[in-house]
């Protein structure tokens, strides 16, 4: 999920003020069940950029505690076979609390290249035709680019 494209209310969950009702956000369903998928892996991925608000909300979940802590009282922990991980551009916006919590790789696009952008892609292709597209990526892309360049 991309956290900057919907509200912190919208993520974690909200308290309705006329009737004190709590409704999980998007973020608080997905983490509620992946503690009740017992032994099965959940991956929950935030792609998108850091943003002070939400991330804060993140930080017990991030420490070793591993509790996600909302707004409402409740503490949901994290299972061994749960992952959360964050792929931002930059962490210009995270506190050094928040970096110091998390365990971060950087790939450069220089490094990584294009290549992985497109066999990921070739796996969302359809049987019959991947390894046709994959004929025509491997023959013509590196020389487009470089052309391009």
């Amino acid at each position: 999920m991309n956290p900057k494209a919907v509200t912190a209310a919208q993520m974690f969950g909200r308290l309705d003020p006329t009737t004190g009702d709590w409704t999980d956000g998007i973020f608080a369903v997905l983490w509620r069940k992946g503690t009740k998928a017992k032994n099965a892996k959940t991956w929950i991925l935030l792609d998108g950029p850091v943003d002070a608000i939400w991330i804060e909300n993140l930080n017990t979940v991030l420490d070793d505690n591993k509790l996600l802590t909302l707004a409402n009282g409740d503490r949901i922990p994290m299972t061994p076979e749960m992952k959360a991980v964050f792929e931002p551009e930059n962490l210009s916006n995270a506190s050094p609390a928040t970096v110091s919590r998390m365990g971060i790789i950087y790939f450069s696009i220089s490094v990584l290249g294009w290549k992985p952008l497109a066999d990921s892609w070739l796996q969302t292709r359809r049987e019959k035709e991947a390894p046709v597209l994959k004929e025509l990526i491997d023959r013509f892309v590196a020389e487009l680019l470089e052309f391009l360049r």
